[in-house]
């Protein structure tokens, strides 16, 4: 006996660039629901027997929870969400960007304003969510979305058996970027026979690092048409995302990490309003990699970079150098090994202020210079920097202290749970919602880069707060603010030094997400540094980031070979080339292959600031232990740039496609490696494990 579906009523159509948008309103639940498609397909789409997914799912404090033993997996399709029915639509216009902005209000005096908006020529759409009380009495928000997309698959009138994927990317520190999926059946997301219980699954991550064992992604493919859905939030403290169904129709939601999973709260008084981070959403019929491209779009909207990063130039950054002991004589050292190489920045990395030798991890938080790195003082030691043809850069873990700083014990200026300073390992955590922690840090980092005339930082973080900290309605909603501060003092260093290119680093990769992407020239897009899964980790990237801002070390060693160097700094060709290492014994041979991929980099730059990357080859499951091959074939405006990399049980010879009607305009790899192409291949023959080697091609129309 399972339950009859909802009749649905179309309320309006928009043809958004190559996406079809529609709403629903369910005519039992009075409830407004949406739909996208990509435009090619939209009349293939039939009438789904399902309920319309609501547009924002919430939860009040004091409202019914859901039934269907959902407590402790979901807090879906509660009461409040129930209530929440559609009210009207307003369409308008901001720009060069179409807003639609639906409006669903409850009896008691609650608004939801769900807005999406569509830049012309975007292939994406961006949605924001907010919560107004215009009730007489304070309420308590304990789950809001950013947003939901259900009625998946369009395509299909019955619950598609077999024909749905999820997808999801996986994260740990030096290992970012596995994209996995498995099907509905394999995820455990068929209706039940009754269409009761909510055959779902939750997860996301908790904590300051919002990529750390998931990016905050996600995408639903329908074999059958060769459709994907896929999202991206762009929160930066705990999230959530959310897939799976009740009936024939299945779901995406998520947002921030909800009472239930990430400890939030929030309390509004009578006229407040509180708005989720904003989503991500797109449709494609061209692949998961397309789908994955069109979400940076968001980035690439936002971006706001000093004019110098319009060329994408190459810096060295020192920490695999002198391994946290920078001192004037070493840098002066390396300095002039660099000089005529044309790089743009030389980053002087962690350990600058240590107190003591050896001593940098544990007393970062009062950023003195160290007397003992730097007799001279610091300006001489960046004059020598400029004298070789670079401009200083400078590396901070500005949100933390560490525990050997004479600062550690403020503990009224520190992040407390319980009452008690966050302590995790040798660090504790600044209050950036404090005036006075803001203006220390103001002089400490802003005044410093100015005083200084610094033209680069490098801004890295590697600890999480955990669920939150103390001093707001709940740990999440406290660690909410705490990372919105943050967010707002990188803000400040652009809006007073807006020449100064901005770095974001958390142990590697942990912050990769659209608002903090949104604030800087680059990031680090990994601490996979000395490792052979580089190239592995740089390719999966592509999804995710920009590659204009993904920096990729190329750490150098004077014990390797010609063929190590390529593999090495053709990686580096996959985003943004940092060098760094031991580079004191390099010989003139080996500088002769770093000045061949800077100039091939140089080159190539055009094609990596803006392009579409596919891949291809096969690589084995193990990264850390590589075998197979991949092939990133990028294509912009430009030209193309084609990087290989080769690992364990490679083949002699590859194959992969290229544009048709390009050649082969520029090349570098090892001695006895040799090529050929047909008209849409490039053929790589003479290969053996652990080769790296880059084409550039040219449009001969």
């Amino acid at each position: 006996m399972g339950r009859n579906p909802e009749t649905q009523t179309r309320l309006a159509s928009f043809e958004l660039g190559d996406l079809t948008l529609t709403y629903w309103l369910g005519e039992q639940s009075r409830q407004a629901g949406l739909s996208l498609v990509p435009t090619s397909l939209a009349s293939l789409t039939c009438p789904k027997p399902c309920r319309v997914e609501p547009l924002v799912q919430l939860k009040l404090i004091g409202d019914d929870y859901p039934g269907n033993f959902s407590q402790g997996r979901t807090m879906r399709g509660s009461a409040s969400t129930q209530k929440m029915y559609y009210k009207d639509q307003r369409v308008f216009r901001e720009a060069n960007r179409l807003c639609i902005e639906t409006r669903m209000e409850d009896e008691r005096g609650f608004v939801c304003l769900h807005r999406l908006y569509h830049t012309d020529g975007a292939g994406f759409v961006t949605v924001s969510t907010s919560f107004e009380n215009k009730s007489d009495r304070s309420v308590s928000l304990e789950m809001l979305s950013s947003f939901t997309l259900g009625m998946l698959s369009p395509f299909a009138a019955d619950e598609g058996v077999g024909t749905l994927d999820l997808w999801r990317m996986r994260s740990a520190w030096s290992a970012e970027g596995r994209l996995v999926h498995e099907s509905a059946e394999h995820a455990h997301m068929e209706p039940s026979w009754q269409h009761t219980g909510s055959m779902s699954t939750r997860w996301g991550q908790v904590g300051s690092m919002p990529v750390r064992d998931y990016f905050p992604f996600a995408a639903v493919e329908d074999k059958t048409f060769g459709v994907i859905w896929a999202v991206e939030l762009t929160g930066a403290s705990s999230w959530q995302l959310e897939a799976g169904r009740v009936d024939n129709g299945f779901f995406l939601s998520g947002g921030l990490a909800d009472r239930e999973f990430g400890q939030w709260v929030k309390t509004l008084a009578p006229g407040e309003t509180f708005t989720a981070p904003d989503a991500i959403l797109t449709a494609t019929a061209n692949g998961i990699e397309d789908a994955c491209e069109r979400l940076t779009g968001y980035t690439e909207e936002r971006l706001d970079v000093p004019q110098s990063e319009e060329t994408l130039p190459v810096l060295f950054n020192e920490f695999c150098t002198t391994w946290g002991c920078p001192s004037e004589e070493n840098i002066r050292a390396a300095a002039e090994k660099l000089r005529g190489l044309g790089l743009a920045y030389f980053v002087i990395d962690a350990g600058w202020y240590a107190e003591t030798p050896g001593n940098w991890s544990r007393c970062a938080g009062s950023w003195n210079v160290s007397p003992f790195l730097f007799p001279g003082g610091l300006d001489h030691t960046l004059d020598i920097i400029r004298e070789n043809g670079m401009q200083p850069g400078i590396w901070f873990e500005l949100e933390v202290v560490g525990r050997d700083a004479v600062c550690f014990n403020r503990a009224e200026w520190m992040l407390r749970r319980d009452g008690l300073p966050i302590t995790v390992g040798d660090r504790r955590f600044w209050d950036l919602r404090l005036p006075k922690v803001k203006a220390y840090l103001h002089e400490r980092v802003i005044d410093f880069l100015r005083v200084h005339q610094f033209k680069y930082i490098k801004i890295d973080y590697n600890e999480t707060l955990g669920i939150g900290p103390d001093d707001a309605e709940s740990p999440g909603e406290g660690l909410r603010q705490q990372i919105e501060a943050v967010q707002d003092f990188f803000r400040q260093i652009h809006r007073e030094l807006p020449d100064v290119v901005i770095e974001v680093c958390s142990s590697g990769g942990h912050r990769l997400v659209p608002s903090f992407l949104s604030l800087t020239s680059m990031a680090s897009f990994s601490d996979a540094h000395e490792c052979m899964e580089i190239p592995i980790i740089a390719a999966n990237m592509h999804r995710m980031i920009l590659p204009r801002q993904s920096q990729i070390w190329a750490v150098l060693h004077a014990q390797q070979d010609e063929a190590a160097l390529y593999y090495k700094l053709t990686s580096g060709l996959l985003g943004r080339l940092c060098l760094s290492g031991e580079i004191g014994a390099f010989s003139e041979e080996q500088w002769d292959i770093v000045r061949r991929v800077l100039t091939f980099y140089r080159g190539a730059a055009p094609i990596i600031r803006s392009g579409k990357s596919r891949r291809y080859g096969e690589v084995s499951e193990s990264w850390r232990h590589p075998e197979g091959w991949q092939a990133i074939v990028r294509t912009g405006d430009a030209g193309t740039l084609a990087v290989v990399h080769t690992f364990d049980r490679a083949p002699e010879t590859v194959r992969f496609p290229i544009p048709a009607g390009y050649v082969v305009e520029d090349c570098c790899m090892r001695e006895g490696i040799r090529w050929a192409q047909t008209e849409s291949t490039l053929i790589v023959t003479g290969l053996k494990a652990f080769d790296g080697l880059a084409f550039r091609l040219t449009d001969r129309g």
